[in-house]
C-alpha cells in the first residue's frame, strides 16, 4: 500500500489478517501516523518502511536511530531485507504487464 502497487495492497492483505492485522489497520495505513490502531513500534516500523520504498538513500542516522529502540541492528537488517524484496517483487509484477498486454494485442513485439 505505501508504494502505490493494487498487487501489493491485493496479495498481501490476505496474509496481514492472517498473523492478526486487523482490516481497519488496513484501511488506516495511509495515515498510520495519527491512527490510534499502531502502536510506536508499528509507526516506527511503517515510517522506516516507507523511507526505504521512496528512497533509500534519503534515510538519515536518526530513522535507524528510532528502529534501534525497537529493534537490534540484525533485525533492522532484515528488515530492510524483507522491505526491499516486497518492492523487487512489486515493480516485477507491474513493469512486464505493459509488454505482456502488448504482445497479447498484437501477437508479437510492439
Amino acid at each position: 500500500m505505501i508504494n502505490g502497487r493494487e498487487y501489493c495492497l491485493r496479495a498481501h492483505s490476505a496474509s496481514a489478517k492472517r498473523i492478526g492485522i486487523t482490516a481497519g489497520q488496513i484501511q488506516a495505513l495511509l495515515f498510520y501516523d495519527r491512527s490510534p490502531l499502531f502502536d510506536e513500534k508499528e509507526k516506527a516500523t511503517i515510517l522506516y518502511a516507507d523511507r526505504v520504498t521512496r528512497g533509500a538513500a534519503g534515510i538519515r542516522s536518526a530513522s535507524v536511530e528510532e528502529l534501534r529502540k525497537y529493534y537490534d541492528g540484525g533485525q533492522i537488517i532484515e528488515l530492510t531485507l524483507v522491505i526491499c524484496m516486497a518492492n523487487f517483487t512489486n515493480r516485477f509484477n507491474d513493469a512486464p504487464r505493459r509488454i505482456w498486454e502488448c504482445n497479447a494485442a498484437t501477437l508479437g513485439p510492439c
